[in-house]
């Protein structure tokens, strides 16, 4: 049996000291938004289950979709 995946946490809406919330610095209409909701639908379960255990945590696999997505719709 394979070592059990720790993936770090990913909650977007703790609260932090400054600012209080992270929707505090995104604008609702934002279109971060919208690649967020859009990758958060997507089915990774085939990559969930290819991550191997162990060692510390890492990141959520659903982390680095988000960003390549946002940054390829804005040329960055």
């Amino acid at each position: 049996m394979g070592k059990k995946v720790v993936f770090k946490t990913c909650n977007q809406d703790q609260s932090s000291s400054l600012p209080p919330s992270y929707d505090d610095l995104v604008p609702v209409n934002h279109p971060v938004r919208i690649v967020n909701a859009i990758v958060d639908h997507v089915d990774i379960s085939a990559l969930e289950k290819s991550c191997k255990g162990g060692g510390t945590s890492s990141h959520h696999p659903r982390m680095l979709p988000k960003v390549i997505v946002y940054a390829h719709l804005h040329n960055l």
